[in-house]
């Protein structure tokens, strides 16, 4: 099938396209170079009349599925409640916080792709059968290393390199992710001894690893294993004040190697000041400008309800007195990890959560490289995904970023450089930070852009003067080619892929987890991981990229 999207106002950085005026061609699921198209009669045309049109947008981290959000679902039953009519057609749509509903609010804002960056491995079948379940979306997931006593303990035994590398290639395999995450590295088997802070160069008891050496290891295993997406960390001490310098001691110990740093609005945290918290954006930043192997998502936080979640229970239980409302959940899931689930309100009246607020959009406005620094609110931490038009809002519009600094605390103001970062970002900046850059982070090179042979993902937008509303509710969505969304209403339904990465690994890495699963675990080796038959009714469900 030949369509043609007619007089498309580009926006592609990958091709330096800045709202140029153009035709774009798809053949079946890809973009085509109209140079090459014989029979461009036979296409279905599209007026767009000059909309604003951009490759469908990459989530790099978003909490959409898995243990953690299942448990958060459970204790809060609220979230479900269904007040609106469903629309024909679109079974479970107005169903809240469902995979059905994931899959259509992030189309609807004319996402193509989202990333679940929490993955436990012992998780991993519930996590791909709900991605699974998830309309229109590609999806993705980055598999938990870091806490895992297997790791700890052949890392204290003295394992080569060579098996360590083994090892997360096999955990990478078996649980069919796209990469690795690292969370707090050591903190949930130091938890388990009663630590309840755990910085990078504190040991965990009892193993005499430091928290430094297994993040650095697993780090260097991803390089060495040519996975695409360097390794994902959650750092330690979140949300502590004056943790800033754990973020920048970890860019150090990177080594110049690729390192990705997670949801960094909750480490620009300084310790000054009558309160004893204060921003450190602009020490983050600088150290973050220093070190260009660093990339990073911001977290952003937004007013209002949410629930955080995490596998860092050191920083889940030190939080559990500010659960609003007054529940909350700690668990430990065999021998790999555990976590946290913790409903929070962030309030315009609290300093804590205004300056949080100003926090994370200082280091949106002091980056000096977009396609390094990503758009997220750590879903649903800092905000939920669906609040992602009004943080464009907030990025495009200096006049309403002001408007709204003024309805805080007044010493916010003082404390921070915000009222003096007067940048504007374009749509040009946008479609770096929501599409260009975390595809190529992610090694999807055939997304995030619209050149001839990338896959035809396409989200259009009508011009509006206000950002949330114009991102909010796209007017055109193309998935895989495939008209979704035509004039801001749902025509069509499928369901996407995962994609993972298949490194190689040496098959004698599974007699040491076999032999470690016969001792230690609840289940046998043959029940664990993510079969190629799982989800028999999408065949076509998984898609290797290369590593």
């Amino acid at each position: 099938m030949l369509t043609r999207l007619k007089n498309a106002r580009v926006y592609d950085p990958v091709q330096k396209l800045n709202g140029e005026l153009m035709d774009l061609w798809i053949r079946d699921d890809r973009i085509v170079d109209p140079k090459n198209i014989s029979d461009k009669d036979s296409a279905i045309t599209y007026d767009l009349n000059g909309a604003i049109t951009m490759a469908g947008g990459v989530d790099i981290h978003s909490h959409i599925a898995g243990g953690n959000v299942n448990t958060a679902r459970l204790l809060l039953p609220d979230q479900h409640r269904n007040h609106l009519q469903r629309q024909e057609n679109l079974p479970f749509y107005n169903a809240r916080w469902s995979s059905f509903e994931t899959g259509y609010r992030y189309t609807e804002m004319g996402y193509s792709m989202v990333v679940e960056p929490a993955m436990l491995p012992v998780n991993a079948p519930q996590v791909h059968r709900e991605m699974a379940d998830i309309p229109i979306i590609d999806t993705a997931a980055l598999a938990i290393l870091g806490s895992d006593d297997l790791l700890v303990s052949m890392l204290r035994s003295g394992a080569s390199l060579d098996q360590i590398n083994d090892y997360v290639s096999w955990t990478i395999n078996t649980t069919q992710a796209l990469g690795l995450k690292v969370i707090n590295a050591g903190g949930s088997q130091a938890f388990k001894a009663g630590v309840e802070q755990f910085g990078l160069d504190d040991e965990v008891p009892d193993y005499g690893i430091s928290s430094r050496r297994l993040l650095t290891s697993l780090q260097i295993a991803v390089h060495q294993l040519g996975i695409p997406h360097p390794v994902h960390v959650h750092c330690n001490n979140l949300g502590v004040p004056g943790n800033v310098q754990t973020a920048i001691d970890t860019m150090e110990a990177a080594q110049g190697l690729p390192m990705h740093l997670a949801h960094v609005q909750f480490y620009g945290y300084g310790a000054e000041g009558t309160r004893g918290f204060s921003s450190a954006a602009a020490q983050l930043m600088e150290a973050f400008n220093r070190h260009p192997n660093i990339t990073m998502d911001v977290g952003q936080v937004l007013f209002g309800q949410t629930v955080t979640m995490s596998g860092d229970i050191i920083a889940q239980f030190s939080r559990r007195g500010d659960a609003s409302p007054h529940k909350w959940v700690m668990w430990h899931a065999e021998d790999e990890g555990s976590g946290g689930i913790v409903p929070y309100q962030y309030k315009k009246a609290s300093f804590v959560n205004g300056l949080q607020w100003a926090i994370g959009l200082e280091i949106f406005l002091l980056s000096g490289d977009p396609w390094r620094l990503f758009f997220t609110t750590d879903h649903p931490n800092g905000a939920p995904f669906t609040r992602y038009p009004d943080l464009l809002h907030l990025l495009m519009d200096y006049d309403f970023r002001m408007a709204c600094l003024a309805e805080l605390d007044p010493e916010i103001m003082e404390l921070t450089l915000l009222k003096d970062l007067k940048q504007e970002f374009s749509l040009y900046d946008i479609a770096i930070m929501t599409r260009a850059a975390p595809a190529k982070l992610l090694g999807l090179n055939g997304r995030g852009h619209l050149q001839p042979g990338a896959l035809a993902d396409i989200a259009v937008y009508r011009e509006q003067d206000d950002k949330a509303a114009m991102f909010r509710k796209a007017q055109w969505v193309f998935k895989n080619g495939q008209l979704i969304i035509e004039k801001g209403e749902f025509v069509h339904r499928q369901f996407g892929q995962t994609m993972t990465v298949k490194p190689h690994f040496d098959r004698q890495i599974e007699s040491t987890v076999k032999d470690y699963f016969d001792r230690f675990y609840s289940m046998k080796l043959s029940n664990y991981g993510v079969q190629e038959d799982l989800l028999a009714d999408q065949p076509q469900r998984f898609a290797a990229i290369k590593c």
